[in-house]
Parts: structure tokens; sequence; C-alpha cells
């Protein structure tokens, strides 16, 4: 009898549960904020933020570098300056993943160091087509201040070394959040 009782009321409770809405949401305002900054890929000399880990596969097209991965840890800046202040770190891979043109693969964290968003973190994964004027990538989730994150990046070549391969990136991000 007492087992029965004790049955009844978990699953009670378990229905309770499943039934009410998520108090974790309920409570909070959705946010939308605009981010802006610079991105410094700096893949030669001694002080590298992105470090190729595989070559371009054999016989790829010359524009393409398909088959190159390289893992970065890249500075976000307040200006295209890499000496203006530091507001944190772009850190993940590309890929080189188009045997055609160049077109990587990106799967990053733009993790804030710095001002109002320190410790908070905005994933990104998308297609970056870096010859393109103007690229978009999605926002995929967030962390910190950016919990629930949804939004796009934009991505607008600065500056490029065609020698040296470095480059400097503007980002304008749109991103809504809780």
């Amino acid at each position: 009898m007492a087992s029965r009782l004790l049955l009844s009321f978990l699953l009670f409770l378990l229905i309770s549960i499943a039934t009410s809405s998520p108090p974790l949401l309920s409570n909070l305002k959705e946010k939308q904020t605009h981010l802006h900054f610079f991105f410094h890929d700096i893949v030669s000399g001694r002080n590298a933020t992105a470090v190729p880990v595989t070559k371009p596969a054999a016989g790829a097209h010359p524009q393409s570098f398909f088959g190159m991965i390289a893992v970065m840890d890249d500075p976000l800046t307040d200006g295209p300056d890499r000496n203006s202040t530091l507001l944190g770190r772009a850190q993940g891979l590309y890929a080189a993943t188009d045997q055609e043109e160049a077109s990587l693969l990106m799967t990053m964290n733009l993790a804030f160091t710095a001002g109002k968003y320190n410790g908070s973190v905005l994933s990104v994964l998308g297609r970056n087509q870096p010859l393109h004027p103007v690229r978009e990538m999605p926002i995929v989730g967030g962390s910190g201040l950016f919990r629930f994150a949804r939004g796009y990046a934009l991505a607008r070549t600065h500056w490029f070394d065609l020698t040296t391969g470095d480059a400097t990136v503007e980002y304008n991000v749109h991103v809504i959040h809780y």
C-alpha cells in the first residue's frame, strides 16, 4: 500500500513538472546586442595566432587551399590596429572546404575578456568565403551574458597581406539573447 502511494505521488510529481512552463526563460527578457570589433588572423612569423595543422590536398585548385585546416587563437580588438584595446579572442578552427574557390568552414568561440561581456562567449559555425566583400555567418549559441544566443556575424576584410596570409577582418555581430 505504501509503495503504491509513493508511486502515485512520484507519477503526479513527474506529470506536474513535465506540464509546467520552463522557469528558466519565463522571467527573462529577450535582448538584442550589436557588437563591432576587429579580428586579427596572423599566420606568419614567430607570434602567429593561427597555425595550419594540415596542408592543402595534393592537386588542389591553387585558389581553394582545399583540405587545409588551421587552429586559431586570434585577438579581437576595438579598432583595426592590432595594438588597440583587446576585447577577447577568437578561438577555434577553420578548414578549407571548397575544391574550386577559397571557402572556409569556421567553427569558433568569440571569448570576450574585457568590459561588460567579460567571461561571455558567442559560438559561430558557418561558411566564410574570404575573397567575397561581405560574409555572413550564423551565431549558433553562447554562454554568460549570451545564453541562448542566436544571430549573425558580418565579416569584411579590412586588410590582407597576399605574401604572408595575415589579415585583419572587421566584424559586425547582431545577436539576440536573454
